[in-house]
């Protein structure tokens, strides 16, 4: 009986192609076998059916960027967000036609975590322009926050929230915070810090119940479900 060999060798065999070439076919994605995708080089096959899909390319993957709709919970960090992106919990509606593979879903870096027990846009990335964008220069990336308050907000309180108020022993800068209904303030602010909002709140009197981010510079998470991920598409600029 002939031993199991690794696939990226049987493929290079099969094309032909150099085992480099073939290791390249494979992690894009474009290799089956048995009619299922195999994105590892090294899986081993005996007499297992393998095909190179005829659109397959050499083009090494493209790292991507990750727009999740975080759901509250108390205990949630970046390693149990990461968990949960994955194939299965993709949007249904996420146009960037991107083939999802394997390596898409390790070697993310979460860019501008959420606060703390907020729930809304977190964003996970592979792309260095992107992670430099949205950690090195944090401070010109504008967020925005729907925040649920319960408690009375007379006019004045609010200028103060708009401007007057202080974190951390410094003045805090201009920032645009408006009633998006009878309980819910929207808060549009750069160069956000760690607890900046409850604090905000509770200088005015206010007891935050919940937040929700929206939006990330130019980067709306728009209809994504709680739960659900989509690609940023190749058009979409923080």
């Amino acid at each position: 009986m002939t031993d199991p060999v690794r696939l990226a060798k049987r493929l290079a065999e099969l094309v032909p192609c150099s085992r480099r070439e073939a290791e390249l076919y494979i992690a894009g994605g474009w290799v089956t076998v048995d009619g299922q995708v195999e994105e590892e080089p090294q899986f081993r096959v005996l007499n297992q059916k393998i095909e190179l899909h005829p659109e397959a390319s050499l083009i090494p993957v493209e790292p991507v960027s990750i727009l999740f709709h975080q759901p509250p919970a108390l205990d949630m960090n970046a390693d149990t967000v990461q968990q949960m992106i994955c194939a299965d919990t993709r949007a249904t509606d996420d146009r960037s036609n991107i083939h999802a593979l394997k390596q898409h879903f390790v070697r993310l870096t979460q860019c501008m975590p959420l606060e703390t027990n907020a729930s809304g846009l977190s964003v996970f990335s592979q792309d260095w322009r992107v992670v430099r964008k949205l950690i090195d220069d944090a401070a010109t990336v504008e967020q925005e926050y729907i925040v649920e308050v319960a408690g009375e907000l007379s006019p004045d309180d609010l200028m103060r929230l708009n401007h007057g108020l202080s974190f951390n022993g410094r003045a805090l800068p201009p920032i645009k915070v408006s009633w998006q209904n009878e309980t819910r303030l929207r808060f549009a602010l750069k160069g956000m810090q760690p607890g900046q909002i409850a604090h905000m709140c509770n200088c005015v009197g206010l007891e935050v119940i919940g937040m929700k981010r929206l939006r990330l510079g130019r980067v709306s998470m728009a209809k994504l479900q709680p739960g659900q991920w989509r690609y940023l598409l190749p058009y979409e600029r923080f």
